[in-house]
């Protein structure tokens, strides 16, 4: 059972956002108005994809969106291995910061990452985010 993580279209990640995120809303809720600007990733297991992940690129700043992992996978390592995959892409494109809107109760998720709270807090449809970030060391300012 070895992790194989895929670049994948923006239209295959639908169905695992949807299922782990937001089950009770519409499946156009899930989409993300500039889906076809980001860079979206899929992990499999023996040909089926367990999470998706999308990374979205402006300038020297990268966000990651709707990371999601099937209910079934979950507390197991997949995610992990896809958000460092993410991670390891962002500072290899010489990405200075990359950040996400983090559900309030999984900051201590992505605090193991290097990601630290901001100050930026918001609610969507009853449930708290926060805007957490990493900066990468090795990329040069001139």
């Amino acid at each position: 059972m070895i992790p194989e993580i895929v670049e994948i279209t923006s239209e295959q990640t639908l169905n695992i956002r949807h299922k782990t995120m937001w089950p009770d809303k519409p499946i156009d809720y899930v989409r993300v108005v500039n889906d076809h600007e980001g860079r979206h990733f899929g992990l499999f297991i023996n040909d089926k994809m367990i999470s998706v992940i999308s990374l979205f690129i402006i300038n020297e700043e990268a966000q990651f969106r709707k990371f999601a992992t099937l209910a079934d996978y979950q507390g197991k390592g997949f995610g992990t291995i896809l958000l460092k995959k993410i991670m390891s892409i962002a500072e290899d494109e010489n990405i200075h910061k990359i950040w996400c809107n983090a559900r309030i109760d999984k900051s201590n998720y992505y605090a193991k990452f290097g990601m630290i709270l901001t100050d930026d807090k918001f609610t969507k449809d009853g449930i708290e985010y926060i805007i957490m970030e990493k900066t990468f060391a090795n990329t040069m300012y001139i």
